[in-house]
């Protein structure tokens, strides 16, 4: 990759691990799995949300706070509440959570709460926002742009991490194509080439690529067979009736199901999905 000093890999066997708690770490042997909604709504969506997956086991929560919407007139998420809402279920359920961050105005109040930034694939070459990511004291998240090819995905990581901020994980979501009966395309090819090209851990988001929730299961066994380090999935208590995306949304009991069909092939390539017990913390 041209100029990518900093996240080429030295040798085949260097590779990042990025911690996002004292248990949860990406990068390694286990495959880590992110599950939530498309925007968090409620605190009592989150509980449903984060009190079904604690034992699937999913390890990290996303939702969304400030939404990205193609429509100026669509929900544009709860920002400060919302907020609240993630760090009351990281504390209650001891599950560590990432959100996106879409200015660069919204950092600190962010990272006051959350313990993952999402750069979103609209942003991933807003480069302002790439540098001052590069100076936060947080894993970032960082997305595929919608038409972005390897080598920008690769250099805009390379943005972050020259600024100061070496815990990057990249984030495959699917590229546009002319075909419309998948939102995108899943380049499962891009996870294999990132994996070689790079040391940092590359998870899948089969949700953003399929846009149907009957495909997300199988383009999720897919994504863990052929090396990614873990998901981004979304998933609602009531799918039908999110306030973004509820076409590709699971219900919270087809999400434990994907999760433990996605055992016996991450066993087969040699992986684990994280297994441990959390300390409900009653208020």
């Amino acid at each position: 990759m041209l100029d990518a000093k900093l996240v080429t890999k030295s040798d085949a066997t260097q590779q990042t691990i990025v911690h996002l708690s004292n248990q949860v770490a990406i990068g390694g042997q286990k495959v880590v799995i992110f599950g939530g909604p498309c925007t968090v709504e409620s605190m009592a969506q989150m509980e449903a949300v984060a009190s079904s997956l604690q034992t699937a086991p999913v390890q990290a929560i996303r939702g969304g706070v400030y939404k990205p919407r193609t429509s100026p007139y669509a929900f544009q998420g709860m920002g400060l509440e919302g907020l609240e809402i993630l760090a009351s279920v990281r504390q209650r359920y001891g599950m560590p959570v990432v959100t996106e961050v879409m200015a660069i105005s919204q950092i600190e109040e962010i990272s006051a709460y959350a313990d993952m930034l999402q750069i979103g694939s609209r942003n991933m070459q807003n480069f302002d926002l790439l540098k001052a990511i590069g100076q936060a004291n947080k894993p970032v998240l960082l997305k595929r742009g919608l038409s972005a090819t390897i080598e920008e995905f690769v250099m805009a990581a390379e943005y972050v991490v020259s600024h100061g901020n070496p815990n990057v994980v990249l984030c495959e979501r699917g590229i546009r194509s002319f075909d419309p009966y998948t939102r995108n395309v899943l380049d499962l090819g891009a996870v294999v080439a990132l994996k070689q090209i790079t040391h940092l851990p590359v998870i899948v988001d089969p949700s953003h690529a399929a846009g149907k929730r009957e495909l997300i299961a199988d383009l999720s066994r897919g994504a863990i067979a052929c090396g990614a380090d873990g998901l981004i999935i979304e998933c609602h208590p009531e799918p039908e009736k999110s306030v973004s995306d509820a076409r590709q949304a699971l219900s919270l009991p087809d999400m434990v199901q994907l999760v433990h069909s996605i055992k016996p092939v991450a066993e087969a390539v040699g992986r684990q999905v994280y297994e441990f017990q959390r300390q409900l913390v009653v208020a």
